[in-house]
């Protein structure tokens, strides 16, 4: 049987046009996307943005407007399925309290077994996209880029 994932996930961009991107381990894999995730049944696409947002970030969030949604064959690198992903751009609607780490994958142990997550903020300009782990990301990273390419100019 084939199975779909759809999963969605939020580019945040702070008032220093600083991005936020999540720094992952799990199942002994590391791995750098933006926050966000997968859908539970019955729930939207926005509602699961908001959830992971909070349950991953402490923060409540605003979805300012669909940035990309993936328009490829994406296998999950985790199980058989195939995967769906929806951006979103969002803003925060309060101060980001989570503790932020300033190098990538630094994680708090070293146990490789257990799931940790931790958050860093990287200036627009230096986040490239072959800096996000999935071809997902980085395809909606470089769609954000070209976007506010166009507004700018």
């Amino acid at each position: 049987m084939y199975m779909f994932n759809v999963r969605v996930y939020g580019i945040l961009i702070d008032a220093q046009n600083r991005v936020l991107v999540s720094d992952e381990r799990t199942q002994s894999v590391s791995f750098t996307k933006f926050p966000g995730g997968g859908l539970e049944y019955g729930e939207g696409l926005l509602d699961a943005l908001k959830r992971e947002f909070i349950e991953e970030c402490n923060l409540e969030i605003e979805v300012v407007k669909h940035l990309y949604t993936t328009d490829f064959y994406e296998k999950s690198s985790f199980n058989s399925s195939q995967i769906l992903s929806v951006y979103y751009l969002v803003k925060a609607l309060g101060p980001l309290t989570i503790p932020l780490q300033e190098h990538p994958m630094n994680f708090k142990t070293l146990n490789t077994q257990d799931k940790e997550e931790v958050f860093r903020l990287i200036d627009c300009h230096e986040l490239h996209s072959d800096h996000l782990t999935f071809k997902t990301d980085q395809v909606a990273w470089e769609s954000y880029k070209k976007a506010e390419y166009q507004s700018n100019s």
